[in-house]
């Protein structure tokens, strides 16, 4: 967009040297080194390493600089109080959205914000992170935030009922949450696909908290009412965040309106 709008710039000078012809000979000048620098802006391309260096060097000079307190505690070690379960969706950063500070969200991001049920085997590198969130950290909240336009939802909406499958990891990670694509085409059937994903990427976020209970150390936690469980629904088409609970003793699988 940035790109168009400096070509539209260039263009616009173009025209108003070639129409003015009794411009000054300053004035001229000047409208034609504007054009000049515009088109070498324009050619220059965008070099990931310099993106990498210049976002840390804002971040040091902006963030770490100005608050030498904060940083100097967080040496020491964290103590936050959310857990929070995003989707890897570039578009959905909940430090972005919800303004998370350094040391107040240990995150987990993967594909469709998914939590899969307790299995030492399968998903230890998942089953590792809640428990040091909740034995070690002693977190407060699990959030899990499910988004629109999630492309993980959309694939597992659109797995073939055959069984057959095109993917070497996608599909099988997404079909934890594939209770929530069931429920959704039998309660929603007469939606169109675009609205059904909608609905499923709010059902299959109440499938993960429900999965969340699988965990012994969750479900102990959330008995002893020191842990709450929350489900979360980012909009960013609209702009909006939808939240909901989930104590023990209530059915998992929220009703989606």
């Amino acid at each position: 967009m940035a790109h168009d709008l400096c070509d539209n710039a260039i263009e616009g000078l173009k025209q108003l040297l070639s129409e003015k012809s009794d411009l000054e000979a300053v004035a001229y000048t000047k409208i034609k080194q504007l054009t000049l620098d515009l088109e070498a802006d324009s050619a220059k391309e965008v070099i990931p390493i310099e993106k990498i260096k210049n976002g840390f060097t804002h971040f040091k000079t902006e963030k770490y600089d100005k608050n030498p307190d904060l940083f100097g505690e967080l040496s020491k070690g964290q103590s936050p109080k959310f857990m929070v379960f995003s989707c890897s969706d570039s578009r959905v950063c909940p430090s972005h959205i919800l303004d998370f500070q350094p040391g107040e969200a240990f995150m987990v991001r993967n594909i469709a914000s998914m939590v899969p049920p307790y299995d030492k085997t399968k998903y230890s590198g998942v089953g590792a992170a809640i428990e040091y969130a909740v034995l070690h950290l002693k977190v407060e909240y699990i959030l899990v935030i499910g988004h629109s336009c999630c492309g993980g939802i959309k694939g597992l909406m659109s797995i073939p009922d055959d069984g057959t499958t095109s993917s070497d990891f996608i599909e099988d990670w997404v079909k934890i949450c594939s209770t929530a694509k069931s429920k959704v085409q039998a309660e929603f059937k007469d939606l169109n696909f675009a609205e059904q994903c909608t609905k499923c990427e709010m059902e299959a976020v109440n499938v993960s908290l429900g999965n969340l209970l699988s965990y012994p150390f969750v479900k102990a936690a959330v008995m002893n009412k020191t842990l709450s469980l929350k489900g979360g629904y980012y909009d960013f088409v609209k702009c909006s965040f939808d939240t909901w609970s989930l104590d023990y003793g209530v059915s998992p699988s929220l009703t989606v309106k």
